[in-house]
This record gives C-alpha cells, structure tokens and sequence, in this order.
C-alpha cells in the first residue's frame, strides 16, 4: 500500500525557485558539451555536478567509465538511506557532436532557451539538482531518503549503466525519472520496450557482366530481408520495425558478396516483445547459397504503466493542481533508464523541463515552465513516504 504524506505543507519562499537562477545554472552545463561518445567531456560535467553537492548533506559516489563510457555519479542523502527511498535518474550524456554548440549556441529568445542537450536532458537534470539544493535550504528533511544518480550513456542504451540503474531500483521505494516533459508538460507513465539488431548477410560475389549465374547477390537477399521487416509493422498494435542503416557490396559491376543493415524495434508489451524478437531472430534467407545472420536483443523492457505508477502519477497530478497547473500523463514510443525500473517500482518519468526538438538543430526548453516543474519534484521530495 503506497502512504503519502499530506501534500498542504508550506512552500519554500519564491526565491529558492527564480526562473534566472535555474537558468543560469543550466546554461553552465549546457556549454559543456558532452556527447557519449567524449568521456572526457562528460567526466568534466560529473566533476562539476560533484562540487556543486559538496557543501550539501550528502554522499557522492563516483563510479569510474568503462568500455569507452564516462563516468557515472550517484549522490545519496545524508539521511533515510536506512530503508527504501526515492530514485531520481538523470543521464548527462547527448547525441550532439562535439563543436554543435557553435551551430546551436545557448541562447534565450522569449520563452525558449536554446543549447545541445538541453531539454534531452540536462534541464530536468539540474531542476531536480536545484529542487534538492531547496529541499536542504529548509529545516525539515524529507520522510525518504533521496538517491540522484547522474548516468554518462543513455543515449547509446545505457550499456554501462543499466545494471547499476536495476541495482538501485530494486532497493528503491520510488523512481523518478527528469527525461523531458511531452508534448506541453505531460508525464510519462508509460513507454514501449526497444530491441535493436543487425543483420548480416553473405553471398556468392561474381562479374555481374560476364558470369552473372555465378553470383548470389547479399544486397538482394538483404531487400528480401528489408521487406519482411517492415512488413512486420503494426501501428493499430503499436508496433514499429525500423531498417535505419545499410550498407553493401564493393562496385556496380560486382555481384555483392557482403550487406548488413541495422534495425530498430518498439514494442508496447512483454508479449509483443517475446513475438516480435523472435520473429526477427528468426528471418531466414530465401536464396540458396546465401547466408542470413541476425543478432540482437530487447535492450529496454517495456514500461508499462502499473498500479503502483499509477498511484504515483495521481500524486504529482494532485501537487501539481495545488501549484496551478494540470498534470496529463501519457503513453510515449521512446525508451528511457525508467524502462528498466518500472517492472518493479513506481516509477514516473519526463518530469523534466518542457520544451521541443530533442536531438535537433533547434533544442530547446521553455523558460516558463523551469519553476513550476522544478517545485514539483521539491514538493514530490517533501511528501513521498
């Protein structure tokens, strides 16, 4: 049985949650660019989010980058980690090259603040930093302990952190997750499980002019391959099947001995999840003397909205109306580390900053919406038990 605690408590005075103030902090780690792919770059960003806790009732636990990964950091509250508490993730990674910052420089025009990566995510990242920066500026503790865990690799798939996200999970009460807010500030309760797969395919090569019956051509069995996948699209079931990369063969006038292609998957279930991959595992080629290798996984579970999410979007919907505005949660194709918590703890996700145009030349988060969304998640630290 989920307990909240009453949700009437007196706020933190206005200026714990000034718009410039919140802005100001963002812009900082907005202008240190940090693809996943520059560990160096996000281990940078990770010393500065340490030293901005270090005068804070907290524990900061660095975890060292591996596999060409950076840096990941979890900072726990002084207080309440004796039992099962609150999770908030964050990733600080971006899919934005290095140097796109001088295409897409910060900048605010109106109600829209501009910069790579910040409203995917590194808005929501620093809101839930500052709503815990206020929840400590009060005499008052919150009823659970707080656990913020800053990942370098989400953007890849979280390879090198997903373990450590299912680890700290499962000992959590409560999972929150700052990805960013949906279509004008809806939250996310639910989100489709994402496979990924490459195909490969080997064939017979030949002079495609003079011995053309000698050859089995990779790239056409590849096309066969191409046409059972996306035949597998459903969208009335909500399922998605993606060829986004291929390549193959060496010169026009050779029979293509090699192609491979890179393939994406969405499912809403488990169920579909088991049926889909299977049948993507399972395609077999259609030409003699032509070999068809697919391999791959689901490599975030479906996010499938629970009782216990449930309740826990009601909650925030309920905070929410107290600071004047309407919450709407939603159901979105994109996967996030809340697929791998959700199976088994309340998780909410996209309480982020909004905004529009995640991964695009026009990024941006919408300055109005930095101090309500900010005193969401301070209120949510407050009355979570």
């Amino acid at each position: 049985m989920m307990r909240f605690k009453g949700t009437d408590a007196s706020m933190a005075s206005s200026n714990l949650f000034d718009s410039q103030t919140i802005l100001d902090g963002i812009r900082r780690w907005v202008e240190i660019e940090t693809p996943t792919d520059t560990p160096e770059q996000i281990n940078k960003l990770i010393s500065i989010v340490a030293e901005q806790y270090r005068d804070l009732p907290v524990t900061l636990e660095p975890v060292a980058g591996v596999d060409g990964c950076g840096d990941h950091l979890v900072v726990r509250s002084a207080w309440g980690q004796d039992r099962p508490g609150i999770l908030v993730l964050s990733h600080l990674d971006t899919v934005h090259p290095m140097g796109f910052i001088e295409r897409l420089p910060f900048k605010v025009e109106g109600d829209s603040a501009f910069g790579p990566g910040i409203y995917d995510m590194k808005g929501g990242a620093y809101i839930a930093h500052h709503a815990f920066r206020a929840l400590c500026a009060t005499a008052e503790r919150s009823p659970l302990g707080i656990t913020h865990m800053f990942t370098s690799d989400e953007e890849i798939g979280s390879p090198t952190s997903r373990a450590l996200i299912e680890t700290e999970g499962r000992k959590a009460k409560y999972v929150l997750v700052t990805e960013p807010a949906r279509d004008g500030g809806k939250i996310v309760t639910g989100r489709k499980g994402v496979g990924r797969f490459e195909v490969f395919i080997k064939g017979v090569p030949a002079h495609a002019g003079t011995r053309p019956e000698d050859g089995r051509s990779a790239i056409r069995e590849l096309a066969n391959v191409i046409q059972a996948l996306e035949g597998m699209n459903d969208l009335k079931r909500g399922v998605t099947v993606n060829v986004g990369v291929v390549r193959g063969g060496t010169r026009p006038n050779v029979t293509p001995e090699e192609a491979y292609a890179e393939v994406d998957l969405r499912v809403p279930g488990f169920a579909d999840a088991e049926e889909f991959v299977g049948k993507i595992l399972g395609l077999k080629s259609k030409t003699e003397g032509v070999i068809v290798k697919i391999t791959g996984e689901l490599n975030r579970p479906p996010y499938e909205k629970s009782n216990s999410g449930a309740a826990l979007f009601e909650h925030a919907k309920t905070i929410a109306t107290e600071l004047g505005f309407d919450l709407i949660d939603t159901h979105t194709g994109g996967g996030s580390d809340g697929n791998f918590t959700a199976a088994h703890t309340a998780t909410l996700d996209g309480l982020g900053v909004d905004g529009k145009g995640a991964h695009t030349h026009y990024e941006q988060l919408y300055v109005s919406s930095l101090e309500p969304r900010a005193r969401l998640l301070y209120r949510l630290y407050q009355t979570l038990r």
